[in-house]
């Protein structure tokens, strides 16, 4: 067990480091925050698990002695590194270190996948991979552009769902190519003359669904990869939907 009372400790200034993507290449690692993502952590990646890191009054609390870690990967930190690390307005005062896992293209097809296209907000990106998760995905796959899995507010909003479903990443249209040779239907979001509403669409095997970039939408040269493009009518005003909710209501309606 390590405890650590200095700001200037060179492990403490590694872990805010892995606040940027660059550093969380570098370490190959990266950090969740809070009770709810620690403990989903030691539950389903507990070989992934580095350090526990807790503040040293909350030692007796007990949310943190339901958890089972093992005294070497546990260290105590002081309030004001606490607050210094935190990501929140408000943090819990625990933290976990985590080992990046590399996941480029699924060993094999069991399932949906939900890919995104230069999706570029973390909170519609975490709302996503949570979605996915509920919706029984076997994976999100981060295509060129979008937003890293491990960005802190994406693993806020994702609450822990990454942890649940296989993650992947690399170039989307070569990823296309090889889903649809194992005869799988690709959908898209992309508004065109070709496109049909969701209500017309029904799967009962594997596939994947495209959601693009919240400005741009789907890059062209990924729409000419489709099968099917697809869309949800309005019946307001409002002439486009959130990606988060609108990926939402398609992983539902695909699944069901």
């Amino acid at each position: 067990m390590l405890h650590i009372t200095s700001l200037n400790n060179q492990q403490v200034k590694d872990w805010k480091k892995l606040s940027l993507k660059k550093e969380r290449v570098k370490q190959q690692a990266y950090l969740v925050e809070g009770f709810h993502l620690v403990e989903e952590a030691l539950e389903y990646k507990k070989d992934k698990v580095k350090q526990v890191i807790i503040r040293e009054d909350l030692l007796e609390d007990e949310n943190f002695l339901r958890l089972e870690i093992e005294e070497e990967r546990l260290v105590i930190i002081t309030i004001n590194i606490a607050d210094e690390m935190s990501q929140t307005e408000t943090t819990q005062g625990i933290f976990a270190e985590l080992e990046i896992e590399p996941l480029n293209f699924p060993s094999s097809i069991n399932g949906p996948i939900l890919l995104l296209d230069a999706v570029q907000d973390p909170g519609n990106v975490g709302t996503m991979v949570r979605t996915a998760d509920a919706a029984g995905f076997q994976g999100v796959f981060f295509g060129k552009g979008t937003v890293d899995l491990y960005n802190p507010k994406t693993l806020r909003g994702a609450q822990g769902s990454h942890f649940h479903l296989e993650t992947y990443e690399g170039d989307l249209k070569d990823f296309i190519l090889q889903f649809r040779e194992e005869g799988y239907p690709v959908f898209g979001t992309a508004l065109n003359e070709d496109a049909v509403s969701y209500k017309e669409v029904f799967v009962d095997e594997p596939f994947a669904l495209v959601v693009g970039n919240e400005g741009a939408g789907i890059n062209e040269a990924i729409i000419h990869e489709l099968d099917q493009n697809i869309f949800i009518p309005m019946h307001g005003q409002s002439e486009s939907l959130n990606v988060a909710v609108a990926a939402g209501i398609l992983m539902f309606h695909l699944t069901n």
